[in-house]
């Protein structure tokens, strides 16, 4: 098969023309040693079956003296796996803190992988421009994402009488839920009377454009924001940011995007999109850690809106004055005291670092430049194309499962690749999911699972291979087989979600 031939035809929204044997997991290995195809799974630590089953922590010796078969980890849409060189990154800022202390936020010591603490945060946003398509000062890495989500909203969501709603998913994250509705209450004004969720298209988990843009033109004259995810983290449909951000500006309305399931596993290009604002975290796709820090975009024509709208905090004060500890934009020291003034003003970072608020955790950033070292060793385009060609392999696999388990289950992604990323999440018949995530469990295989039916089967491409995919397959149709000798009851839980 000419790999390059079919990825190209996938990100022209086209199928992959898959051999008669490619369902073999020699086919798979094959894949799996095309050097045209990104390949860093060895960057990365892959729990062992052995691994998963533990109840204590082990030192590395042991776990090189039990069983090293690797486990099958699809669950990079939940929680990235530990890239190798954060050990190295860890150690070389336990170093810096032990040898120099407060010295290390201005000082890099020989040979270390980090910069003076104070610049990891900016470090980390110029490493990740590229995996965003955003200019360096376009991007601010801090906080959680909730917390972004909030921030972003405090400086761009701005209700009148009249228009005052925000648009936002039929079902979104909970906690992207619960900050939509806590600022329309922190206006005053009632969440349910300015909240306009949209709703999948009907028989169907996904939101077409063509429905979206239709409710922005009904409601513009009431929209105040509109709040959509990249990729939603139910169905794993990837929207269509550049149309759906340009209507909205045809109509006058600010856009901002949640990113946590398209970060560091789709192409963005935040600003050639002219996108307003989005948020991400980093522990997904981006492999920086359980709870890692977050980062945010704002476009470079939102510039002042730090000193017209954001909410002020010293770190996001110009980096010349920071540690000047002088609220005045001159300093005004008399011997040795400080001459307090009451018209001090805030001199904010250029750019979306103005939005920083405190001192960031530089364990965090450490993680994140972990991380980011071995992004840059490849490219986001190279991964993508990966990414395309691992997930309709899994789809073909699965296809090929329905011709020998029908009515076991239906995949609600969309088929056109370009409406996805890295996820296919497959609706179980009612009555399946606990045997099945029994199974899979048992088998060494990590996947997320969401009531009431739906396995989240997301092979990501820095370290999942084809092969992957094919012992997947084999173990999840071992999995539903049994079940077919049980009556077959309607797929679908839609009038339940």
């Amino acid at each position: 098969m000419d790999v390059q031939r079919e990825i190209k035809a996938l990100r022209g929204g086209e199928s992959v023309q898959w051999p008669h044997h490619a369902d073999t997991v020699a086919f798979a290995e094959s894949l799996d040693a095309d050097n045209t195809l990104v390949n860093l799974r060895d960057e990365f630590v892959i729990p062992s079956k052995a691994d998963l089953k533990r109840g204590n922590v082990v030192g590395e010796e042991t776990r090189a003296q039990d069983d090293t078969s690797a486990s099958i980890y699809f669950c990079g849409n939940s929680l990235g796996l530990r890239p190798k060189a954060t050990s190295r990154y860890l150690s070389d800022y336990l170093q810096t803190w032990s040898t120099i202390a407060v010295g290390g936020h201005f000082t890099q010591l020989e040979n270390s992988s980090l910069g003076p603490f104070q610049d990891m945060a900016a470090d980390c946003s110029k490493n990740s421009a590229d995996l965003f398509g955003a200019l360096p000062e376009e991007i601010v890495i801090m906080n959680t994402l909730t917390v972004n989500l909030h921030l972003m909203m405090a400086a761009f969501y701005r209700p009148t009488e009249k228009k005052h709603k925000i648009m936002l998913e039929w079902r979104p994250f909970p906690s992207d839920w619960y900050a939509v509705e806590s600022q329309i209450e922190w206006h005053g004004r009632i969440a349910k009377d300015s909240m306009l969720p949209v709703q999948p298209d009907e028989g169907t988990y996904t939101m077409s454009t063509s429905h979206i843009v239709s409710l922005i033109d009904k409601h513009a004259d009431e929209l105040a924001l509109i709040l959509l995810p990249g990729i939603q983290y139910y169905s794993g449909q990837l929207l269509d940011i550049q149309t759906i951000t340009q209507h909205a500006h045809a109509r006058g309305i600010t856009i901002g995007w949640d990113l946590a399931h398209a970060a560091g596993n789709v192409e963005l290009k935040l600003h050639d999109w002219d996108v307003d604002f989005a948020c991400w975290c980093t522990y997904k796709y981006m492999n920086a850690g359980a709870g890692a820090i977050a980062g945010a975009f704002i476009h470079e024509k939102h510039g002042d809106v730090v000193q017209n709208r954001g909410l002020k905090g010293w770190y996001g004060g110009d980096k010349s004055a920071r540690f000047l500890m002088d609220n005045s934009q001159s300093s005004r020291h008399v011997r040795h005291r400080v001459q307090l003034t009451t018209s001090a003003e805030f001199v904010p970072t250029p750019g979306a670092q103005g939005f920083q608020l405190s001192n960031p955790s530089a364990v965090d950033l450490t993680c994140l430049s972990a991380t980011l070292s071995v992004f840059n060793k490849t490219s986001i385009r190279a991964l993508r194309s990966k990414s395309l060609l691992l997930t309709a392999y899994a789809e073909y696999l699965l296809k090929q499962m329905l011709d020998r388990t029908p009515d076991a289950f239906e995949i609600i992604t969309p088929a056109d690749p370009l409406q996805r990323g890295a996820q296919l999440s497959v609706l179980l018949r009612e009555g399946l999911l606990d045997p099945v995530s029994t199974a899979l469990v048992d088998a060494g295989v990590v996947c997320d699972k969401r009531k009431p039916g739906i396995i989240r089967v997301a092979p990501a491409p820095l370290y999942n291979t084809f092969s992957d995919v094919w012992h997947f397959m084999e173990i999840f149709e071992q999995a539903v087989r049994p079940s077919q000798k049980e009556p077959r009851a309607q797929m679908g839980y839609a009038a339940q979600l």
